[in-house]
């Protein structure tokens, strides 16, 4: 079947208008802005975030934009950083005076720059950040990307039963929220399933050589390791693992989801399993339209990060056609973010939907993705779905 990213968005921002009338201020741009690592180590997961909120951007203007307003977007690097990340807050909300944020790409940089969105009543919307707690930060705080503790329980338990793992070693990243985040879900489901751990090892953001953790694994033979990890880290502690004839399976995080493994790893890429509401084999029309118009535009797949920043483009739009647009800006920043959480979307992640949270002295929180997981491992280059 042949899919056209025009007809389709046509479609789709039919359904837009027709949930709410035209608005009475005349045609202009609605700006939006995107706080993203588009260069350091987290680069390749900003920049497929760029091009997933760029294709689905030009669809969407192409059909019309949203009630006859065309959206731009202010798009900048905050490489990965905590304090380039707040900097970039900043910028895009007293600046250039955006009417929501997209971003930014690290769970670290989340927590420390969403707050400055909390403070300002303005949405910051995060299409990548996965560690709990984030949404927890305030009522202005929307994410599209499940959690690790939503995603990982399924993750290990699916890989557990298709590889019979009796025993697991357990590798993570300790200076990150994360990677941190990751590895406090994964020991919570390996108690549930009651799988015991050979060994706890950790490493550091930047590290390169694993070595050593990597022995005393391998001393505790194990059925597989259990890794939470940004992939800049991940990538070559799996090549480092098959290098000392380490070939068990891989159970990786949301870190690891990214097809820049086949490009780090190459061959050393085999048999790591993940989890995430998309998966590039699902047979959803609504992603194959996604895959299609991706790969056609940016002549590579897309991953993940794109799919999700895609998705959220098109959430964002169905809450601006639900609002009457003022032209006052704190007005407007409020009117979207009571939008926000009564949208429903189908896309190329699937059936979604936002979950209420809660702050920490329990009032209202922001949002989390309510969506089921699908496990995939890879295999000769590919991720393949695992039933």
């Amino acid at each position: 079947m042949t899919f056209s990213p025009v007809s389709h968005a046509r479609s789709m921002l039919a359904a837009l208008a027709a949930l709410g009338a035209m608005s009475s201020v005349a045609a202009a741009d609605i700006k939006l802005g995107a706080a993203e690592a588009l260069t350091g180590p987290a680069g390749q997961y900003g920049q497929s975030i760029r091009n997933g909120l760029m294709l689905a951007l030009d669809e969407i203007n192409a059909a019309g934009g949203v009630k006859g307003n065309k959206i731009s977007l202010l798009i900048e690097d905050e490489q990965g950083k905590k304090e380039q990340a707040i900097d970039v807050f900043k910028k895009l909300i007293f600046q250039d005076k955006v009417l929501m944020v997209f971003g930014p790409t690290l769970s670290n940089s989340a927590q420390a720059a969403d707050p400055i969105a909390q403070a300002a009543k303005i949405v910051a919307f995060g299409t990548s950040n996965t560690a709990d707690g984030i949404t927890s930060i305030g009522d202005y705080v929307f994410r599209n990307s499940v959690t690790e503790g939503d995603v990982l329980p399924e993750t290990l338990r699916i890989a557990a039963k298709a590889a019979n793992l009796k025993k697991v070693a357990v590798l993570y990243g300790n200076d990150d929220v994360f990677t941190k985040s990751g590895y406090d879900a994964f020991k919570k489901a390996l108690e549930d399933l009651k799988i015991p751990v050979t060994t706890t090892e950790t490493f550091a953001k930047g590290d390169v050589d694993f070595k050593a953790q990597l022995t005393k694994i391998k001393a505790g033979n194990p059925d597989a390791i259990v890794l939470s990890a940004l992939i800049a880290e991940g990538a070559p502690i799996m090549v480092q693992a098959r290098q000392l004839g380490i070939n068990l399976p891989f159970i990786g995080g949301n870190g690891m989801n990214s097809v820049k493994i086949f490009d780090l790893a190459k061959d050393k890429s085999d048999n790591l399993w993940v989890g995430s509401p998309w998966a590039l084999g699902s047979q959803a029309k609504e992603n194959q339209h996604f895959v299609v118009a991706y790969t056609q535009k940016y002549k590579a797949s897309p991953d993940q990060f794109s799919a999700q920043a895609f998705d959220a483009m098109y959430i964002v739009s169905k809450a601006l056609a639900k609002i009457k647009l003022s032209g006052n800006l704190e007005i407007d920043r409020k009117a979207l973010r009571d939008a926000l959480p009564t949208v429903t979307h189908v896309g190329a992640t699937g059936a979604f939907q936002f979950r209420e949270t809660a702050t920490k002295d329990g009032k209202p929180g922001g949002y989390d993705a309510k969506q089921a997981a699908i496990v995939s491992v890879t295999k000769g280059g590919k991720y393949s779905i695992e039933k």
